[in-house]
């Protein structure tokens, strides 16, 4: 199993351990505020490789190297000035920037699975002093086996691949629960690939134009093997063990309930459980409440859990797109 260090306790051992383990070409989970990365080497091939392995991952999906500064940033990828702006505005946070690739960059094209474009974060916190000691950008799609529900605990990754890796750095609750946002900009015009933790109209207002948005969730991806821009693009993803209902307005016997807002559901009392990803209806704490809660659901053994409204504005549109893609065929 798993070493799993606590950070806050044992800060200086924690980066040691890790750069020894990163440097020998081994994978960690690596805590961020979005959700828990594995995180490896992303210069070395055989250290991407590792991930594809430990995830069973395919390999046309690509990864975020995620930097600790804008120097590093800057020698990996050519940002225009729409893309700069919005990391001067949003960096360190939950905002992944899909840029051109800099033709000098060390970042290996397996983790790019092959592009001319290069998805880039500067995340927050710990994973941060772990990227600027180690000196090199880290390619950490999240800690989780390919398509289940992303890890937003040290205990998650350690249920499900303790197993499988060396280390397991442990700062607590991921602060965001979901993935970062991401955008690309193309032809002058900003896209967004995937919406996360950092809200549309947010980027917006410093990107000074609207988002384009695909018309359909999973729309950019019609069938195994095309093209992916960027993580999270297939139709089927996020996904629990049993099947997802969305925008229930009853329970049936049996389902386990995932409501919102505080508003109850007729036959709930049925129910395997019940959880409220917001009480008050809080958007913020839905989002950091949703894989933890899914985790929760899924542990009943129910055969489905039902999902009621959640609102499609602000971070509730990152909400709805992993309850679509977790509700989607397998």
């Amino acid at each position: 199993m798993a070493e799993i260090i606590d950070t806050t306790l044992d800060r200086a051992g924690a980066l040691a351990r890790a750069v020894d383990v990163l440097g020998r070409g081994r994978p960690i989970a690596l805590p961020t505020e979005t959700v828990y990365g594995l995180a490896a080497d992303a210069t070395r091939a055989e250290a991407i490789a590792s991930i594809y392995e430990v995830k069973g991952r395919p390999r046309f999906n690509p990864l975020i190297s995620h930097v600790s500064d804008m120097e590093m940033a800057a020698r990996h990828g050519l940002f225009d000035p729409i893309s700069r702006r919005l990391a001067e505005a949003f960096w360190p946070g939950p905002l992944t920037l899909v840029v051109a690739r800099a033709p000098d960059s060390a970042v290996h094209a397996l983790a790019t699975a092959g592009l001319e474009t290069l998805g880039l974060r500067m995340p927050e916190g710990f994973a941060r002093a772990v990227i600027s000691a180690f000196g090199k950008p880290l390619a950490a799609p999240s800690a989780n086996t390919s398509g289940r529900i992303s890890p937003t605990t040290a205990a998650h990754v350690a249920d499900d691949l303790g197993s499988a890796i060396d280390l397991i750095l442990d700062a607590g609750p991921a602060g965001i629960g979901l993935e970062s946002t991401i955008v690309k900009v193309e032809n002058g015009q900003l896209r967004l690939l995937r919406p996360g933790g950092l809200a549309a109209a947010d980027i917006e207002a410093v990107a000074g134009q609207r988002l384009l948005r695909p018309e359909t969730a999973g729309a950019a991806i019609q069938a195994v093997g095309a093209a992916l821009e960027a993580p999270g693009m297939l139709a089927s993803h996020y996904a629990p063990d049993a099947a997802v209902r969305l925008d229930a307005t009853e329970v049936r016997p049996g389902e386990a309930l995932i409501r919102f807002g505080g508003v109850a559901l007729p036959g709930e009392e049925k129910a395997a459980i019940v959880l409220d990803l917001s009480p008050t209806g809080n958007l913020r704490e839905a989002a950091a409440h949703l894989f933890s809660y899914m985790k929760q659901a899924d542990a009943t053994g129910a055969r489905t859990i039902a999902f009621s409204a959640i609102p499609d504005d602000g971070l509730g549109e990152a909400i709805r797109d992993r309850l679509e893609r977790a509700a989607a065929p397998r």
